[in-house]
């Protein structure tokens, strides 16, 4: 096997991992709320905790990954979140909860800007988006296996079982990178935008494609958070599916999102060859976001929980083509500077989701409606698309 294989074999491991130990906690929001005591609201702030540090930590884990390489880095990673996602089992109320999702995020954060270091010094341009669908393919098969493996687990054990035994799974993937990963060889060079940090930060704060890549990502992530913090509770309280039912409706989204990372990365790859960098990144995830905010204003309009399900799910598939290609276009956007690019991008993606995990607590209380949350986020997504218009992918960002 090509080293570069090996790579992103491990990193979609590790892909499916994170996912593993992300939605546990929206998996077990029923049971958690029930035993400690807490509201809707509370549940939300929970939820947020993780955003929260996650989107505060995110750009100087990047910025390290650069200066220190993705071995290191994601070994410590890791190892930090696979002990906080362990002490989540430990939790007695709600600040003591607040505390461990805090620093459960604090210790996730930079994962996949260093994931995409690692892409980008072992495949070639051409190959990112692919590379990158596989990776995001992986989150979501992570997703679709949550519900399968977390719920039985808690429905056996009781849901802080289930904590520990991820919190493992990251331990032993720590290990396999370690001894496995090389950082592969190459001459030592700076690029004359990267000398001094300052400056590289000031070109980009200039770039007006910096900044629509940002807002693009916060509506795109928006949604994508909805399906994990919320979508259990909504199917649940608002559409009265049950525990049992929940292990195939809440799994659904994220076994079709997986197919569409994978068709989103090969079909931007394969329009990259044919029509060149720009329209071949950029039309995918336009038309994918389109198609994701229509579906979701379907899924919340419809009575039948059948069809809720199916547009649900196609929502977040078709949102979905857009993961691996952002990916790939702030990749290439950021050159040598990657990390702390898809650091940023994520951060202003974690700062959609924070919001969103809050605020969709404070309207279900205040509206008492489960259908509402979701309308927004369909136009949230539909104005999404419509930015990839303006959104350069043939130029580095010290270049725009």
């Amino acid at each position: 096997m090509k080293r570069k294989y090996w790579v992103g074999v491990v990193l979609s491991a590790l892909s499916i991992i994170t996912f593993l130990d992300r939605n546990a906690i929206s998996l077990a929001g029923q049971r958690i709320t029930g035993e400690l005591g807490l509201t809707e609201g509370q549940f939300g702030w929970i939820l947020s905790a993780f955003t929260i540090s996650y989107g505060l930590f995110e750009i100087p884990t990047g910025l390290l990954g650069d200066r220190f390489g993705a071995k290191k880095i994601l070994t410590r990673v890791v190892l930090w979140w696979s002990l906080f996602t362990a002490l989540t089992g430990l939790a007695g109320g709600f600040a003591s909860l607040f505390v461990i999702r805090f620093l459960f995020g604090a210790g996730e954060a930079g994962a996949y800007p260093n994931t995409a270091i690692a892409i980008r010094q072992w495949f070639p341009v051409v190959e990112r988006g692919r590379a990158q669908a596989f990776i995001w393919m992986s989150s979501r098969v992570g997703g679709a296996l949550a519900p399968f493996i977390v719920i039985p687990m808690q429905i056996q054990f009781g849901w802080r079982v289930s904590f520990y035994a991820l919190g493992i799974v990251g331990v032993l993937w720590a290990i396999v990178w370690w001894i496995g990963y090389q950082e592969p060889v190459k001459p030592m060079q700076v690029a004359p935008e990267t000398e001094n940090g300052n400056r590289a930060w000031n070109k980009w704060a200039k770039s007006k494609n910096f900044w629509l890549l940002m807002l693009m990502y916060y509506g795109y992530a928006s949604g994508v958070f909805f399906f994990i913090s919320w979508l259990p509770k909504y199917l649940q309280n608002g559409r009265g599916i049950t525990e049992q039912q929940l292990i195939f409706s809440a799994s659904l989204p994220f076994i079709l999102a997986a197919i569409g990372c994978l068709l989103g990365g090969a079909l931007s790859d394969y329009l990259v060859r044919k029509i060149g960098l720009n329209w071949g990144r950029r039309i995918v995830p336009m038309v994918g976001l389109f198609l994701s905010g229509s579906s979701m204003l379907i899924a919340a309009l419809t009575p039948s929980n059948i069809l809720a399900v199916i547009f649900l799910a196609l929502g977040l598939a078709f949102m979905d083509v857009t993961a691996p290609v952002s990916w790939a276009v702030a990749t290439d956007l950021g050159g040598e500077d990657s990390g702390a690019v898809t650091g940023a991008m994520n951060t202003a993606g974690l700062l959609g989701g924070t919001i969103t995990s809050i605020a969709v607590g404070y309207l279900i209380t205040t509206y008492h409606s489960y259908s509402l949350p979701v309308i927004i986020l369909g136009i949230i997504l539909i104005i999404s698309a419509s930015l990839w218009l303006f959104i350069k992918a043939d130029k580095q960002l010290h270049e725009v």
